[in-house]
């Protein structure tokens, strides 16, 4: 495997002359530093985030800061988690016997909302053979960021989060937009070509297939299944059991655990990485996110009843700092008339505040929690045409763009 070296982003000056390298699993998540709060009123993103020389400690609640619901038929509420996720700083590869990618959380998305696998936790007459594929029983029920509650209220997603991210922009490699409990980061659906990094951006493609069957009597590794699901129909179609895929060897981009080893913006010496996986018409793709199997060693407090609530340990630091030189951005049209549309650089800080001002200094409108790779609009039909001012800052770093309202 290829050695995997962490890009050292910066150092922090923590307490007394004690320092600290803070690398993507530290800076990659977004944070509520306001108090911000989304449904139900509960407290939105991730709240601390903290970390000793091994391990990072993420705080959440499971409630992302984008809107969500309704959730038609599904008659589970979002509850705030109270989770800490433990997420090793520096992963290594499982060269023993794999750790399946069980139900519930498997790893989280860099605002504080659950990963989930492929699988909704029912098969076929209750004979835990035939797996149902949750993006096809439990699709209809989500949301329109592709997201859905489970009894307990852990807000989730099984495929593609479309809200977290621009999964339109096939010219930038993806963001990091979570990580697995194996310390290894999720990326968004596009990347380089090769992986050296070099290549033009393109979206990955999963080597998993839809089997060749009429009857569901065997496996996808050919063995006879111990309890048979029902012939390939109308009502059970191809692809509606997570056992109707097979993974086939080169056949994509991607292992089966849906990822590979590749240079990427944030690890330019190279990662392990999983990736999402969607179709040109930006329909999710199996496996979604992770494969059935972890690629690195997994902590038990992370998965299983009754994970997500460690205690950090060790000489813990808080103070994090995102890590930019600048705050990129691209905005049309200017004059604007109407509607101003701001594209955020994919290399961007997280949380960024906008403030829109107008030529007398004025304070119009404030726009909170801008996030990287992503477009966002500005009504300009209720201002008079003039001189106006956004101003754009994260962490000590501000930027200034001059606009032109138009008539």
């Amino acid at each position: 495997m290829m050695k995997r070296i962490l890009m050292v982003a910066i150092a922090l000056l923590i307490g007394r002359a004690a320092q600290a390298q803070t690398t993507p699993e530290i800076y990659s998540w977004i944070r509520n530093t306001t108090g911000a709060t989304g449904y139900a009123g509960i407290l939105t993103n991730v709240q601390t985030v903290m970390y000793t020389t091994s391990d990072v400690y993420v705080s959440c609640t499971c409630i992302p800061s984008y809107p969500i619901g309704a959730w038609p038929g599904n008659p589970n509420v979002p509850a705030n988690q109270n989770y800490v996720f433990d997420i090793p700083r520096n992963p290594t590869m499982n060269t023993g016997t794999l750790t399946p990618t069980p139900l519930g959380h498997i790893g989280i998305w860099s605002n504080g909302v659950s990963i989930f696998n492929a699988d909704d936790g029912q098969s076929y007459n209750n004979a835990g053979v035939w797996h149902r594929n949750a993006y096809y029983w439990e699709g209809s029920g989500f949301d329109s960021c592709l997201g859905h509650p489970q009894q307990q209220g852990e807000y989730h997603h099984h495929v593609n989060p479309k809200c977290l991210y621009n999964d339109l922009d096939s010219t930038h490699h993806s963001p990091i937009i979570g990580y697995a409990f194996d310390g290894y980061p999720v990326y968004g659906a596009y990347a380089y070509t090769n992986t050296n990094g070099t290549g033009a951006i393109k979206r990955m493609k999963s080597s998993y297939q839809l089997r060749s069957i009429t009857t569901r009597t065997t496996l996808p590794d050919g063995s006879t299944a111990s309890s048979a699901g029902p012939a390939v129909s109308a009502t059970y179609p191809l692809g509606c059991f997570i056992q109707d895929f097979v993974y086939v060897a080169g056949a994509g981009d991607l292992d089966d655990h849906n990822g590979r080893v590749c240079v990427t913006p944030e690890y330019p010496g190279g990662t392990y990485a999983y990736f999402i996986t969607i179709d040109s018409a930006m329909n999710p793709i199996f496996p979604f996110v992770l494969g059935a199997t972890y690629y690195g060693i997994v902590k038990s407090t992370d998965v299983g009843p009754g994970s997500g609530h460690v205690t950090p340990t060790g000489n813990v630091y808080t103070n994090v700092t995102d890590i930019t030189k600048n705050i990129k951005l691209q905005f049309v049209p200017n004059p604007v008339k109407d509607y101003l549309y701001i594209y955020m650089d994919v290399q961007n800080p997280v949380n960024i505040k906008g403030s829109l001002y107008d030529g007398t200094g004025k304070l119009l409108k404030e726009i909170t929690y801008l996030q990287p790779s992503i477009a966002y609009s500005v009504d300009f039909t209720q201002y008079p045409a003039g001189i106006y001012y956004l101003h754009l800052e994260a962490n000590g770093i501000t930027k200034v763009e001059k606009i032109v309202k138009s008539n």
